[in-house]
């Protein structure tokens, strides 16, 4: 598994279908290096490389990405930490995600992340930390932030479902630590 390259701010997201400001408002808002698509419409990606051609993008395809000719699954290793990042509907995460963990366990990795179920999720089992970063377009539009900190990867969900601050700006909904 070859290194990505050296990345302090990851922006997650995962089931946009077709919603392409919501992963543009949380790029301009998180300012991140990388940003990672967990399927359902992985073609919202293009809009982001148009805007930002200098971020580096990765995707995987869900259910919904009939014509995609992307993985089903992507491996790789940022600032030494390996990741297994899937859609999630292949391994039936509607149903229980001990499937989905037990591939991510027997790969050895230290991130899954994963979607398909729009609500998202954390938890951290041994030493992986399984991440659902919810739908960036559907509910209260979830993504997931994750930043490398003394050598340990840190996660937190927010929200960019838009309100207007007395400032004008845009206020984004922090659901807390993962």
């Amino acid at each position: 598994m070859m290194e990505v390259c050296r990345i302090l701010k990851i922006l997650v997201v995962s089931d946009s279908h077709g919603n392409k400001d919501s992963i543009l408002e949380a790029v301009a808002f998180e300012s991140p290096g990388l940003l990672l698509h967990l399927g359902d419409y992985d073609r919202d990606c293009a809009a982001v490389e148009l805007e930002y051609p200098d971020l580096l993008v990765r995707s995987v395809k869900g259910n919904s990405d009939h014509s995609s000719s992307g993985l089903n699954v992507d491996e790789f290793v940022i600032n030494g930490k390996r990741f297994y990042m899937t859609h999630g509907h292949l391994f039936g995460v509607k149903t229980g995600f001990s499937s989905i963990i037990n591939a991510a366990m027997s790969k050895e990795v230290d991130v899954l992340l994963f979607g398909h179920t729009h609500f998202p999720y954390y938890t951290m089992m041994e030493e992986l930390s399984v991440i659902n970063p919810g739908s960036i377009s559907m509910n209260e539009r979830t993504y997931a932030v994750l930043e490398f900190k003394n050598g340990a990867v840190t996660c937190e969900i927010k929200s960019n479902y838009s309100r207007k601050s007395s400032s004008g700006k845009s206020d984004v909904t922090r659901f807390g630590n993962c």
